[in-house]
């Protein structure tokens, strides 16, 4: 054999082995819808500085795929949403999170912000009344449409240069190591024959893949479960009155119903909890009927229903993973905690889980701790115990109270509500449940490098005025 067909030869199998060889990252994000992409956003930051490597592993294409589609290079201004668009609360702890992140002026154009809120109690007396201004702060909390959300986050998710966009990938084989998990990843865009299937490996694997996690499952953690015995039932809905950024809670003895302001001035987006014994019925009402049904227990301070959208349904249960953390593994968003949506807080607590997990991670990096340590995982998972706690207790118990149809309850609940809306130092804590602004804060880094310059430059302005001033 002579030298230069040795060499080639050579050449080629180094390139077969290359192939074969799993890609490496320091971070493996599985999921990348609304939990998942933050979490890239908000870990770029730190990633700049500490040279990170990070992937986010996406099963389903999506028309705004941060691939480099016409979707993900729209402007912000250019998101379209359809008259029945799914939507979440955002609550301004929310809205602080993205700030940091450098992604609320983008979003902001696209949501509706909640003023004031209305609490009360189907047949008896009292309510209670939150006020933004009370609270100084320009709102309660937000309502954004999925689509808005997500085509903002995804081209967050772009503009990261440390993060790379996996998509449409489904992760087929997890296999533990004691240094960096595997992960066999296949991805099949029409027919067999342009399937294809590759590997990569990460010292820390974050599942975000939503509340059917099969990962979760496979790698046997558990879940503690309470099924409510109750459906949600979601729609959009036009009133003829104007919301004028008022939410409403009302409380029901066919289950509580929140009305929450979308971005057109009479749009209201609706999430009315029902028995299960009940779904069957609710499902057969007509339009016209439903319309009635919901005046009923509603009553006319929207005025009129002009126009129902489509309805949706999904079963209502608590559900909780027993374990959070492992080595080298977080479970993050739904797959770790689903909860009940009546006061509109379970894509906040993920949310901060998400910021807690990047400033994390940060502090580990600056110490030299591995960052898929137990130990380290361990500080994330405590200091998230508490707020997690907090809000299934809280959101629980209101179902607890609420849903109870005893007459001597019902007089209790509503002296409750006039006290609380008289008890300053009980409605400041109530209101700061419904803000998400009860745990602990964390500082995250802007997610383009050009933000960080404006900062510092605004922040060496405020510097030499001081001491002009001095």
């Amino acid at each position: 054999m002579t030298t230069a067909a040795s060499a080639s030869q050579q050449a080629q199998q180094d390139d077969q082995l290359l192939k074969t060889q799993p890609e490496s990252y320091d971070i493996a994000i599985i999921g990348g819808g609304l939990v998942g992409a933050s979490l890239a956003c908000a870990l770029e930051g730190f990633a700049r500085e500490h040279n990170w490597s990070i992937a986010v592993v996406e099963a389903v294409a999506t028309a705004h795929s941060p691939s480099g589609d016409a979707g993900a290079d729209a402007a912000p201004a250019e998101i379209r949403t359809s008259y029945d668009a799914r939507s979440t609360a955002l609550s301004w702890g929310t809205r602080h999170i993205y700030e940091q992140i450098g992604l609320w002026q983008q979003l902001e154009p696209h949501v509706a912000a909640i003023k004031q809120i209305h609490v009360s109690d189907k047949g008896h007396l009292g309510a209670t009344r939150l006020n933004a201004a009370d609270h100084h702060v320009d709102a309660l909390g937000y309502v954004a449409p999925n689509i808005a959300l997500g085509q903002t986050l995804l081209t967050g998710v772009k503009q990261a240069q440390h993060v790379e966009w996996l998509c449409p990938f489904k992760v087929t084989g997890f296999e533990v190591k004691a240094e960096k998990h595997l992960l066999t990843l296949s991805s099949s865009s029409g027919g067999s024959e342009n399937s294809a299937e590759r590997q990569i490996e990460a010292g820390l694997v974050v599942l975000a893949d939503g509340g059917q996690s099969g990962l979760k499952q496979q790698l046997n953690i558990s879940d503690y479960v309470r099924p409510y015995d109750q459906y949600a039932i979601i729609c959009n809905l036009t009133m003829s009155q104007p919301h004028e950024n008022w939410a409403f809670e009302r409380f029901t003895a066919d289950g509580p119903m929140a009305w929450l302001p979308l971005p057109g001035a009479k749009d209201i987006a609706l999430v009315w909890t029902v028995p299960a014994e009940q779904i069957d019925e609710v499902n057969a009402l007509s339009d016209d009927e439903f319309k009635q049904k919901l005046l009923q227990l509603f009553g006319f301070r929207l005025g009129d229903i002009e126009r129902i959208g489509e309805r949706y349904q999904y079963p209502l249960t608590l559900v909780r993973a027993t374990e959070q953390v492992r080595p080298g593994l977080a479970v993050l968003g739904n797959a770790a905690h689903y909860i009940h949506p009546v006061a509109g807080q379970g894509y906040n607590l993920a949310l901060r889980g998400v910021a807690e997990l990047a400033g994390v991670l940060h502090e580990a990096a600056q110490k030299g701790e591995a960052l898929g340590s137990l130990a380290v995982l361990q500080r994330y998972q405590q200091r998230r115990e508490q707020d997690q706690d907090a809000v299934i207790g809280f959101s629980d118990g209101l179902i607890r109270l609420f849903a109870n149809g005893n007459p001597v309850l019902g007089h209790l609940r509503a002296c409750g509500l006039m006290l609380l809306d008289r008890l300053k130092p009980a409605k400041r804590w109530f209101a700061r449940q419904a803000m998400g602004i009860g745990g602990s804060s964390v500082r995250l880094k802007q997610l383009m490098a050009s933000d960080l310059i404006a900062e510092k430059q605004s922040a060496d302005t405020r510097i030499q005025k001081q001491a002009g001033e001095l």
